[in-house]
């Protein structure tokens, strides 16, 4: 990893990100910004975007990431950063997405990964006995999925030596501004992120950043009251029983509803709108 200095660096400093049909746009997007706007302030960047085959990628959003090339023709690279994307772990990796990931860490000085990223990274066995994090939707699913991965549940990115690993979509920018701080000095971060209007260090974990919005949830739907409920006193003292008086339903559907339709359980839901 780069030692820290506030100078201006010697040597451009080769950033290579993975992308494959289906990233999420912001995994990528939010870092790319974050080293462009450190250039400006005296960074030196170079942003390299590369894909198994060498094609360009469609984004989520339905948007084309032009690519520069192949990843197993690209690197060395200082820091290789592994976007995440929606449903990328609920079927097998292609194997051309797992070569080139293996490619590229194994030629990198400092590894990263945004969200679902992740993944791959624990695939590829680079986070086997080390601390590592993900979406907070998914870390049930990691820590099962890779046993001797040691899942960090709240945290907005986690370091260990020279693989950082970050939550979910818009920790990519957290990360990113991590890695300015450690290349260019807390100045040109803080400025970085100023010029950005976001938090250079936003404080707690990931989930005071992920209670659901209930805005999502129909008010046709048996929990909207709960859940308008819950948001105008969230101190009120919410038992099970008590929330499946509102919500008129039976505990096992109260239960039920929050999974499907929240994505959490009734308590850790309350918990989360309280913090």
């Amino acid at each position: 990893m780069s030692a820290p200095h506030t100078g201006v660096p010697a040597r451009s400093h080769r950033v290579g990100i993975l992308v494959h049909d289906g990233v999420t746009m912001i995994d990528v997007a939010g870092p790319v910004d974050v080293f462009g706007h450190a250039n400006a302030l005296g960074g030196r960047y170079e942003v390299a975007i590369v894909s198994p085959d060498g094609t360009d990628a469609t984004t989520s959003a339905g948007m084309r990431l032009a690519v520069s090339g192949r990843a197993v023709d690209a690197g060395p690279f200082d820091t290789v950063l592994i976007p995440g994307a929606y449903n990328m772990i609920d079927t097998p990796f292609d194997p051309l997405l797992l070569e080139a990931t293996r490619h590229l860490v194994t030629h990198a000085g400092r590894v990263t990964s945004v969200c679902t990223g992740s993944f791959l990274l624990a695939e590829v066995g680079l986070l086997d006995g080390r601390r590592a994090t993900t979406h907070w939707r998914q870390v049930a699913t990691f820590a099962r999925r890779y046993p001797t991965v040691d899942v960090q549940l709240d945290a907005l990115y986690v370091r260990d030596g020279s693989i950082l690993t970050s939550a979910g979509v818009s920790s990519g920018i957290d990360l990113s501004l991590a890695l300015v701080e450690d290349d260019l000095g807390v100045k040109v971060a803080r400025d970085v992120a100023q010029a950005m209007v976001v938090f250079m260090q936003r404080s707690g974990g990931q989930s005071q950043f992920s209670a659901p919005s209930r805005n999502h949830v129909g008010r046709d739907r048996p929990l909207r009251p709960l859940l308008d409920a819950i948001a105008a006193d969230p101190a009120e003292e919410y038992t099970v029983a008590r929330m499946s008086r509102i919500a008129a339903v039976s505990p096992r559907q109260l239960t039920r509803f929050f999974h499907d339709e929240i994505g959490t359980t009734p308590a850790r839901y309350v918990e989360l709108v309280r913090l």
